[in-house]
């Protein structure tokens, strides 16, 4: 079978390299996911240890949050210039850094910089960019549901190290869970320096679902420009406010609030916390297959109609889960947890696909800028809801309030444009 020439595809193979590559960034979203699952699980043990209050703690955690948002359009970005591999290994390296110094801190500064900072930049880099960058790179078909595998990842990572994780915080302490994050992270680095590559020209070969081979393109300098550029166009259009608030409020409703707050709010109620987090990975098996199907579906059904049922069903459900919290597992916060996980990260494939409809070529950056949004969401109300608790002794008020801007979301779905933007 003749090699690739400079300006066609290599023979035809059984199987596209597309879907190696896919899969090694997904066994990377995966490895890289105990840093996502450590925050709700902190929150007792600091404050038992240190005596720091929840909103202090609260704190560091939005600084996670919003740093991991924040700097997705960047990485994004940096990644056109250096390459996916490059970024891509950089920040596990940063992440697992910034989980093992947690173990020497002794002040609540120390929380902030090493898992707020630290922990945040190199996640960002990590963000759902990197699943858009990707798939936008590898793939011209099924890209919906390559995004909904991809952003599934997490939700896997999630459902692997929770469990471990609450045993380790409940029988050996809150230190050797961070240092089972930095080791998670670490493990990754030689899978993806050996095995992803950055384009498809990379191996001689077309994107999956195309026939024409594509130069690879020369490194785009000045990320950080480009990425501000295209903020800036972005945001002189009417799609791009609808996308980046309804995205806060996804955020606000599952990183912010359950992600952060579900494990110590059932712990209020009399629920032992490895239970409480064995309730959160299920969520996780659910979400694992709510995001494939939700990439299913939007390869075929107008996305905008999909997040506005999305949000609607989520804000019924967080409606009702402060009245079934209890010391026990009961079949109604069961049908809560399976009904939930079907519907945590389900908007992020319609999302990137209006990202991508509307901006074209920028789609991932502009994606990595709503993303940033989807943060800052998370971060106010992981921080409001660690305050609203030590003011009101319980979380009734936050899942109430998150529910209904649930509600708002589901309308604000509805009016965005799908006319592509020049």
């Amino acid at each position: 079978m003749a090699g690739p020439g400079p300006g066609r595809p290599a023979g035809r193979r059984r199987v596209h390299r597309a879907w190696s590559v896919a899969a090694v960034a997904f066994v990377t979203i995966v490895g890289a996911a105990a840093f996502a699952s450590l925050p709700g699980l902190l929150i007792e043990p600091l404050h038992g240890e240190f005596g720091w209050s929840r909103g202090t703690i609260g704190f560091a955690i939005s600084v996670n949050l919003a740093l991991y948002g924040l700097t997705a359009p960047f990485a994004a970005a940096l990644m056109d210039r250096f390459g996916i591999r490059r970024v891509v290994a950089a920040a596990l390296t940063v992440i697992a850094v910034g989980s093992v110094l947690t173990v020497t801190m002794t002040a609540a500064w120390q929380l902030v910089l090493f898992w707020g900072v630290l922990v945040g930049l190199g996640s960002g880099s990590m963000a759902l960019a990197f699943a858009a960058t990707v798939t936008n790179r590898w793939f011209t078909a099924r890209r919906g549901l390559v995004t909904g595998v991809l952003t599934a990842a997490g939700a896997s990572g999630q459902l692997v190290f929770l469990p471990l994780l609450s045993w380790l915080v409940s029988e050996h302490g809150w230190r050797p869970a961070a240092v089972t994050v930095a080791l998670s992270a670490l493990a990754v680095v030689p899978l993806v320096w050996l095995l992803m590559r950055d384009h498809p020209a990379d191996v001689g070969l077309a994107p999956y679902g195309s026939e024409e081979f594509v130069p690879k393109p020369a490194p785009v300098p000045g990320a950080a420009r480009r990425a501000l550029g295209v903020l800036g166009r972005a945001a002189r259009t009417g799609p791009f406010w609808l996308l980046a608030g309804t995205f806060a409020i996804c955020g606000a409703s599952t990183n912010g609030l359950v992600k952060t707050h579900f494990v110590p709010a059932a712990h209020d109620h009399g629920m032992a916390v490895t239970a409480a987090a064995g309730l959160l990975a299920v969520i996780g098996v659910f979400d694992l297959v709510g995001t494939v199907f939700s990439g299913w579906l939007t390869d075929r059904f107008d996305s905008r109609r999909l997040l506005a049922v999305y949000y609607a069903l989520r804000g019924i459900s967080l409606l009702f889960l402060p009245m079934l919290l209890a010391p026990t597992v009961h079949p109604p916060m069961l049908f809560f947890i399976v009904f939930y996980g079907l519907d945590w990260v389900a908007t992020v494939p319609p999302t990137i696909a209006l990202c991508r409809e509307v901006y074209g070529e920028d789609g991932a950056i502009v994606f990595g800028w709503v993303l940033a949004s989807h943060q800052v969401g998370a971060a106010v109300v992981a921080f409001l809801g660690g305050v609203a608790r030590d003011a009101f002794g319980s979380y009734d008020v936050v899942w109430y309030a998150s529910g209904a801007l649930c509600a708002g979301a589901a309308l604000m779905s509805m009016v965005i444009r799908r006319k592509p933007t020049g």
